[in-house]
C-alpha cells in the first residue's frame, strides 16, 4: 500500500507545511538494485588508539575500489563514516568517538552510513574495557536517532579472531541492502566462509546453494523466496496446500519449486527432511518464515487461538531445526537456518499475547541452538521485522498504521525486500561468523528500543 503521507511532503506544498508544523518528512530510501555500487561516494574512515581491525578494513574497501578519506575535507559528503573502537580500553577513551564524529558526522550524505566497530565486552578480563565497549551502544543508538535524510548507524562486535569474518557483515551495512536496518549490534565470531572469502562470488554469493523458505506464497515469504533466487539459490517454496496456486506462480517466476505442507503435521519436520535428501542431495539455507495471527487480548483469547499461532510461529520451528541438527540430516556443512522473529517479542503488542509470545520464543531458539548450530558447522539467526508494508499491516486501522510507520527513526514503514536482504546477508558463505544474532528490521522503531 501506498504511503500517502510521504508522496505528500515530497510535494512543493507537501515540503512547506512539513517544514512549518515540525511533522516527520520520512526521505525515499535508496535500496539495492543489480548493479549497484556497494557505496556511492567517498568514505571517512578513523580508528582510535590501540585499534585492532585497521588492515580488515582497508582490505575490504581496497577491494570493493571505495575512495578514503582518513580526516574530513570541508564541503564534502560522505556516504559512510567508519570508526574503529577496537582500542578503546577505558571512559577517558570514549572522547576519540567524539572527536572523529563531532566534526563529521553532519557530512553524512543521504542515506549514508555510520559503523562503528568494536569488541564484545564480555570477552574483556579488565571491567574499564569492558564498560567502555558496553558504552558503544548508547552512542550507536544516539547517532542513528540523530541522522537524516534516511543515514544509519550501526555497531559490530568483533571477536578476537574473527577479523577475517568481516567483509560480508561491513557489505551488508555499507550497501543499499540495509536500507531499513539502523541501531542494531551485530556480534561476529571466529569462523571460516566454506571455501574461504576469496571464493564467494559477491554477485551472486548462493549460487548451487539449495534453500528452502517456508510460508513463501506472498509477502515477506514471497520476496525472500526471491532475494535468495536473485543471488543464486534454487529455492523449495514451501507453504500450505490451500496456498498451492499462488505458491506455484512464486516458484515459477523465480525458476524454483514447491513443497505443499503443513508444517503443524506431526511428521513434517521428516517429511522435509525426506524431501531434500531425495531430490536435491541436501539442503543449505532454511528460512522459518512461515507464521500467523490470531489477535485477541488475553482475557478474550480461545485455547484455539493460543495453540494455532504457538505451533505455527515457534513449535513447528524447533521441531525442524532438531532435526536438521542431528548427524545424518540433509543439511550440509555451512547450513544456514534463519528465524523470522518480530519486534511484537521483544516490545509486546496489545492483543497479540500469543503472537509475541511465540515471536520472543524464536529469539530464545536462536539464542539456545547457536551453540548447537556451531557444533554443526552451521549458524542460526534470526530477523525481526518492525512495521513491513504488506497486505496484512494495509488492513490495519489508520491511524494504528500510521503510528507504525512513523514511530522509528526513519518515519516510514520497511518493504518485504529490507526482510529478505538481511535474510540473504545470514546466508552468505561468508557470514559464518554471524551466529545467534538477533537484527531487528525496522528503520529504529522507539518500541522495545
Amino acid at each position: 500500500m501506498a504511503d500517502r503521507y510521504q508522496q505528500f511532503t515530497l510535494s512543493p506544498i507537501g515540503r512547506q507545511v512539513v517544514k512549518r508544523l515540525g511533522l516527520p518528512a520520512p526521505t525515499p530510501l535508496r535500496r539495492y538494485r543489480p548493479g549497484d555500487p556497494l557505496v556511492s561516494g567517498p568514505l571517512l574512515v578513523g580508528t582510535a588508539a590501540g585499534a585492532q581491525l585497521g588492515d580488515a578494513i582497508a582490505a575490504l574497501l581496497q577491494n570493493v575500489r571505495a575512495q578514503v578519506h582518513r580526516a574530513p575535507v570541508e564541503g564534502e559528503r560522505y556516504s559512510a563514516l567508519i570508526f574503529d573502537a577496537t582500542g578503546i580500553a577505558s571512559s577517558s577513551q570514549l572522547r576519540e568517538l567524539y572527536e572523529f564524529f563531532g566534526p563529521a558526522i553532519r557530512q553524512t550524505d543521504r542515506c549514508g552510513r555510520v559503523i562503528v566497530l568494536g569488541t564484545p565486552p564480555e570477552t574483556h578480563h579488565d571491567p574499564h574495557a569492558r564498560t567502555a565497549q558496553r558504552a558503544l551502544e548508547g552512542f550507536v543508538r544516539t547517532a542513528g536517532k540523530e541522522l537524516k535524510r534516511g543515514a544509519t548507524a550501526q555497531l559490530v562486535y568483533v571477536a578476537e579472531g574473527a577479523e577475517n569474518a568481516l567483509d560480508s557483515t561491513l557489505r551488508f551495512l555499507l550497501s543499499a541492502k540495509s536500507a531499513y536496518v539502523s541501531g542494531q549490534v551485530i556480534r561476529i565470531s571466529p569462523a571460516e566462509a566454506s571455501g574461504g572469502i576469496a571464493a564467494v562470488d559477491w554477485k551472486r554469493p548462493l549460487r548451487d546453494k539449495i534453500a528452502l523458505v517456508t510460508g513463501a506464497a506472498r509477502g515477506i515469504g514471497e520476496a525472500i523466496a526471491e532475494t535468495l533466487a536473485r543471488d543464486g539459490a534454487h529455492v523449495v517454496c514451501l507453504d500450505v496446500p490451500a496456498q498451492g496456486g499462488d505458491l506455484a506462480k512464486v516458484a515459477n517466476r523465480i525458476g524454483g519449486s514447491t513443497l505443499q505442507l503443513d508444517i503443524t503435521a506431526e511428521n513434517a519436520a521428516e517429511r522435509i527432511a525426506e524431501h531434500f535428501a531425495q531430490r536435491h542431495d541436501g539442503l543449505d539455507i532454511v528460512v522459518h518464515n512461515a507464521g500467523i495471527t490470531r489477535d485477541k487480548t488475553i482475557g478474550r483469547m480461545t485455547s484455539q487461538q493460543w495453540d494455532a499461532v504457538l505451533a505455527v510461529n515457534l513449535t513447528a520451528q524447533e521441531r525442524i531445526d532438531e532435526l536438521l541438527l542431528k548427524s545424518g540430516s540433509p543439511l550440509r556443512p555451512g547450513g544456514r537456518i534463519i528465524g523470522v522473529a518480530s519486534i511484537s517479542g521483544i516490545a509486546g503488542n496489545v492483543g497479540q499475547a500469543n503472537y509475541a509470545t511465540s515471536k520472543a520464543g524464536v529469539i530464545g531458539h536462536v539464542q539456545s541452538v547457536a551453540g548447537i548450530a556451531a557444533t554443526c558447522g552451521a549458524t542460526i539467526n534470526a530477523v525481526a521485522p518492525g512495521f513491513i508494508e504488506t497486505k496484512m499491516t494495509a488492513a490495519v486501522p489508520l491511524f494504528v498504521r500510521e503510528a507504525g510507520r512513523r514511530m522509528n527513526s526513519m518515519s516510514q514503514g520497511g518493504l518485504p525486500v529490507d526482510v529478505a536482504e538481511t535474510v540473504a546477508w545470514y546466508a552468505n558463505p561468508a557470514s559464518a561468523g554471524v551466529n545467534g544474532n538477533v537484527v531487528r528490521v525496522c528503520g529504529q522503531s522507539m518500541l522495545g528500543a
